[in-house]
């Protein structure tokens, strides 16, 4: 209870302070008639496009299931995130039921989806990269989105490090798996801890790193193909409205907004992102009315457009898996 209410209050806390960043991207609610249908079908279409690669990503992680356990649990898990404080914790919850429900062991839901998110950070972290070239042409970067960019590196560095440590060491394994364990048993001392936790997580390492091993230019080209998209969603949304910032820029403006919101301060960034991106797009040189404009298009597509399609994969996958998961064995049926 005591977490609750400090988890709120801190997101409360941080709500407010980017207020007014929030107000000014709400104020463009009147001008989003600037935008044809042609680009807000552009914006729908990269971000749905996004969600595909978010699935594919997740399916090879989990050993290949169906695509409806694994499509319908990140749209619900997703907008569960984005609505409640400490929103990453929830969605993982939510989808580590949903999936156990569909059939999937609960090893392999655990260590597939850590190894899926893991796998989506370092993508997102590895996204400054691409504006290397801008630097070795000599192209100049505003000091704030250079010092955004190097830290996406050193981020980049620290998990390549720590996932490359868990694929190739034993050990590292055996202390996750303890020290997990010795959690569990702390937070719920009436329910006993599995004792073989180190072992499951092993051979599930080992299954990963197999299935893995075979595509991982898949699982690559999937990750970087979620964020890529997501950054077209944005981009869409700024050539709507007549914001051609150097695509350096941009991409940079888009990795420092992103990076802030994976720190879980609000439900699924809100107000983090926008003040964030606001002000990023602005070190790019986007004018304030038009950032104020994308943005709140960008966040109709990324933000609040899954709210409802996860409500509607929710029910969904209820109706077909039944609280207790009474279709077990079709999420194993080959695609």
């Amino acid at each position: 209870m005591r977490r609750r209410v400090l988890g709120l209050a801190l997101s409360a806390l941080v709500l407010y302070g980017v207020a007014p960043a929030v107000i000014d991207v709400l104020g463009g609610w009147r001008d989003l008639d600037r935008l044809t249908p042609a680009w807000w079908l552009a914006v729908i279409v990269t971000q749905l496009a996004g969600w595909v690669c978010l699935w594919a990503l997740q399916r090879l992680a989990l050993r290949r299931p169906r695509w409806f356990p694994v499509a319908t649990s990140q749209l619900a898990s997703g907008a569960l995130g984005r609505v409640v404080p400490g929103g990453a914790a929830a969605t993982a919850a939510l989808q580590y039921r949903m999936l156990s429900q569909a059939g999937l062991s609960q090893a392999t839901v655990a260590t597939g989806l850590t190894a899926g998110s893991l796998l989506l950070i370092l993508a997102l972290a590895a996204m400054p990269v691409l504006a290397v070239p801008a630097l070795i042409a000599g192209r100049r970067i505003p000091s704030g989105l250079l010092e955004a960019g190097a830290l996406a590196l050193v981020v980049f560095a620290f998990i390549f490090a720590v996932c490359a440590l868990l694929m190739v060491s034993d050990r590292a394994i055996r202390w996750v798996g303890g020290a997990i364990t010795t959690v569990l048993r702390r937070v719920r001392p009436r329910k006993p801890a599995p004792t073989d936790l180190p072992e499951r997580l092993m051979n599930e390492r080992d299954l990963i790193r197999r299935t893995l091993g075979r595509s991982w230019p898949k699982a690559l080209a999937y990750a970087e193909g979620r964020w890529l998209l997501d950054f077209l969603t944005l981009l869409a949304a700024l050539e709507a409205v007549n914001a051609r910032p150097r695509l350096s820029l941009a991409l940079l403006a888009y990795c420092a907004a992103q990076l802030l919101a994976q720190v879980p301060l609000t439900p699924g960034g809100l107000g983090v992102v926008e003040a964030g991106m606001t002000g990023a797009l602005a070190l790019a040189g986007v004018p304030a009315g038009a950032a104020a404009i994308a943005v709140l298009a960008y966040r109709l597509a990324s933000y609040w457009l899954p709210l409802p399609a996860g409500a509607v994969a929710w029910v969904a996958h209820r109706r077909r898996y039944g609280a207790q998961g009474e279709l077990v064995d079709e999420a194993h049926a080959p695609a």
